[in-house]
């Protein structure tokens, strides 16, 4: 299988990309940090082919990705995993960055449809493929701070299903995986604008998720039977659970 993982040079796009190669997929690495991909590529050798695109720069994704090399040529790709992604501060709305909010409105949201929109056409006249969103659990349960990337993340969810009841009669599956609380990545550390003690804070005496169970949710559904279709799948470390509605009081 050839596979396009976007945001593959860390956190759970490394261990997505570095989970398929073992497996004995090959991989079309996407990522706009040029230095980590080509150490990815010297990891995983002639199964991991690097492409450097920042997912903001729309105009670039379709012309990359229809100029790949013979043996990752687009018509041969059989699965995208939208990975990129990114959440930025955790002010309430009022006090959030804007800047911050059209940031992740163009990686979560225009990035993810864009490179799905170059590849569908491709899915759809073969008649197969598998299009893996990466959502969150911030898309269903909403909380402070959470603002714009809670709604980004809801809109992947309702694509992904979207694109299910536009896809009805193709053999082309589209899941969303919707973790909670993970470790082991940059999440944090972005959000939190490079403090790294606010970043070590989150995950402080919890046991999160791993990128390496994302990685072995996302490989299990490739290796599902091709009639088999998940539609969604929510996880959550078992130290992470669900939380009473606010109410204040004056």
């Amino acid at each position: 299988m050839l596979v396009v993982v976007t945001g593959a040079s860390t956190g759970f796009g490394y261990h997505i990309s570095k989970l398929l190669v073992e497996h004995g997929h090959k991989v079309i690495g996407v990522a706009r940090r040029e230095d980590k991909l080509a150490e990815l590529k010297n990891e995983l050798k002639d199964q991991f082919y690097p492409l450097v695109i920042d997912m903001t720069e729309l105009d670039s994704i379709a012309t990359k990705l229809e100029s790949l090399p013979e043996d990752f040529k687009i018509d041969k790709i059989d699965a995208l995993v939208n990975n990129a992604g990114l959440a930025l501060g955790l002010a309430s709305a009022d006090k959030a960055s804007l800047d911050d909010w059209y940031r992740m409105i163009d990686t979560n949201i225009k990035g993810l449809v864009t490179i799905t929109h170059v590849l569908l056409p491709y899915f759809v006249k073969n008649n197969k493929g598998t299009i893996i969103n990466m959502g969150s659990v911030a898309g269903n349960y909403p909380y402070p701070g959470a603002n714009v990337y809670g709604g980004t993340k809801a809109f992947v969810e309702q694509f992904s299903l979207n694109l299910r009841a536009d896809l009805a009669g193709y053999n082309i599956r589209v899941t969303n995986i919707e973790p909670g609380l993970c470790g082991g990545t940059e999440f944090s550390l972005v959000r939190f604008h490079g403090d790294q003690n606010k970043a070590d804070n989150v995950y402080d005496g919890v046991k999160a998720l791993s990128p390496e169970d994302i990685a072995n949710t996302v490989d299990w559904i490739l290796a599902l039977p091709e009639h088999v279709n998940v539609n969604r799948i929510e996880l959550m470390p078992v130290m992470q659970s669900f939380n009473g509605f606010n109410v204040v009081k004056k």
